[in-house]
């Protein structure tokens, strides 16, 4: 299905910067761990302060970037990514780098992030027709996934050869290719209209969360996303301080526990418009929530060698497959149930929400790590999970239409597509 030469560019920007982020996978834990020789606290606290503070910084942007031309956002993003991202391999090579600089950095791409991914997404919504949105959804999920599984095993071969910091100086690079084809797309923009002089208020940041909170469907899949999203990625440093540091596993190997798995999620992503189609959104949407929750505790098992490593392959591959059909079904009808004048600020809510969660469950499993061991409290992660499907929205309010802001914003602006 042709989406256009508009689309074409904002996937390929979205395709070049994901593929630098997954090149550059684990870098900063390896940098933490192999360079600063951090402990696994510390680890997790760079990963949990830089989710937190980001988010934070992040808050007022949601307003920023509603009233702005979606496109210049992007650009802007992109380009103080790139920025902060090239000063890591400089410092490197100074011989100056540190703890400090690296969550400096992290904050810095965090925020940007943020605000790039409510640029993005508003703008999706403005490019691309309502019936086609699952299509252009599973697109932007494959290419991720491919990504995925490209990115950490070259990764980690590129840092066994050239060093640490190789895999970050491609991944600034990436930011920079990234806003350069932003700039390609040609036609009319979309911004939120905006009274001359109208100062920030705080009804303007709390808007998109307000939003969320008064849409029954939207709040169900918020409070699932978030809590799925923290607890998963609050076990990742702790994986990489288990299987780089307990289990010495070389930084190829551990690229491709990771990279492998990821062909899973182009495979789902490639099926969810089929599956959808013939069952249902709200049927695909349930089973693929129930078993993404399912599969993560088989990380309990990992151990060292090559059998532990092959757990990890075949769990993160059952589990990512199940993601690659979730993840476009969820990311469409949070666009679908969204009016466009509220997308980028309830995006940005989104976005704040599942990094302040990812940063305070990081930090606390970091402690909790500290306390039982690394692979106790993935363990403990896992069992939370299975209780995860339980917040996914109920057949009953999946039907019946939204009230409260939710209804104004459709009434407002017509349907949506």
């Amino acid at each position: 299905m042709r989406l256009g030469s508009g689309f074409g560019w904002l996937w390929t920007a979205y395709a070049v910067s994901t593929y630098g982020t997954w090149l550059a996978f684990g870098a900063f834990p390896l940098l933490a761990v192999q360079v600063l020789h951090s402990s696994a606290f510390a680890v997790s606290l760079l990963e949990a302060a830089g989710l937190a503070v980001a988010a934070v910084v992040a808050v007022p942007l949601g307003p920023w970037v509603a009233h702005r031309p979606k496109r210049q956002v992007m650009v802007a993003t992109d380009l103080a990514r790139f920025l902060a991202m090239v000063s890591v391999p400089v410092a490197y090579l100074l011989g100056v780098l540190s703890y400090g600089q690296l969550l400096v950095v992290a904050v810095v791409c965090g925020a940007a992030g943020i605000a790039f991914g409510a640029a993005s997404g508003a703008y999706l919504k403005h490019l691309v027709p309502g019936e086609r949105l699952l299509v252009a959804n599973a697109r932007f999920e494959g290419t991720s996934w491919v990504s995925t599984a490209v990115g950490p095993p070259l990764g980690g071969a590129l840092v066994g050869l050239l060093g640490p910091v190789v895999t970050v100086t491609a991944d600034a690079s990436s930011y920079l290719l990234s806003a350069l084809a932003v700039r390609r797309i040609r036609g009319d923009d979309v911004a939120a209209a905006r009274a001359p002089g109208a100062r920030l208020t705080g009804v303007d940041l709390a808007r998109g969360w307000r939003f969320i909170g008064q849409e029954r469907v939207l709040r169900r899949l918020f409070l699932n996303s978030v809590v799925v999203g923290g607890l998963i990625m609050a076990t990742a440093p702790l994986l990489a301080v288990l299987l780089l540091g307990d289990y010495h596993l070389p930084p190829w190997q551990y690229g491709l526990a990771f990279g492998v798995p990821a062909l899973g999620g182009l495979v789902g992503a490639r099926l969810s418009a089929r599956l959808v189609r013939r069952h249902g959104r709200y049927r695909v949407m349930i089973v693929s929530g129930w078993l993404r929750a399912v599969f993560p505790l088989g990380l309990a098992f990992v151990g060292p060698g090559v059998p532990g490593l092959l757990t990890v392959i075949v769990v993160e591959a059952l589990l990512i497959t199940c993601m690659g059909v979730f993840n476009p079904i969820h990311a469409t009808e949070r666009l679908r149930r969204t009016p466009p004048d509220h997308a980028a600020q309830v995006l940005t809510a989104w976005s704040v929400g599942s990094r302040l969660t990812q940063a305070a469950l990081t930090l606390l499993w970091g402690v909790l790590a500290t306390v039982v061991g690394p692979l106790a409290a993935i363990t403990a992660s896992g069992v939370l999970l299975l209780a995860t499907p339980l917040l996914l929205p109920r057949p009953e309010t999946w039907r019946r239409p939204g009230s409260g802001v939710a209804s104004e914003g459709r009434r407002a602006v017509g349907a949506p597509r």
